[in-house]
């Protein structure tokens, strides 16, 4: 399993694991995720359609729905994690140096 999978797997039991109250491994990430699909789907009204004619002939707008508020939880947690692990690897910088940084893009020295 690569970094990338560890990662998704820690926000995937981050967000969806503790609001479904399960422990979410390689195994039972894929029916984790259709299960909250489905969840997401009832709410939206989407459900029986879901049940009557299939994912495959649902609009892209309706599917789009369901994973835009699934993405936006689980997404937006993923990029935030990014994003503190860049920060984290970063070399610590002075302030001097940062000023030093901006006089010389600005075209003062």
């Amino acid at each position: 399993m690569d970094g990338l999978d560890k990662l998704k797997l820690r926000i995937a039991n981050e967000t969806l694991g503790k609001e479904m109250h399960t422990e979410i491994n390689a195994q039972n990430f894929e029916s984790v995720l259709d299960e909250k699909k489905m969840e997401v789907a009832e709410e939206l009204g989407l459900k029986d359609k879901i049940e009557n004619v299939g994912w495959e002939n649902m609009t892209t707008k309706e599917v789009g729905k369901i994973g835009g508020r699934m993405g936006g939880q689980i997404g937006g947690q993923m990029v935030k994690k990014l994003v503190e692990m860049a920060e984290s690897q970063m070399a610590p910088v002075d302030d001097a140096t940062i000023a030093d940084a901006k006089e010389h893009l600005e075209g003062k020295q």
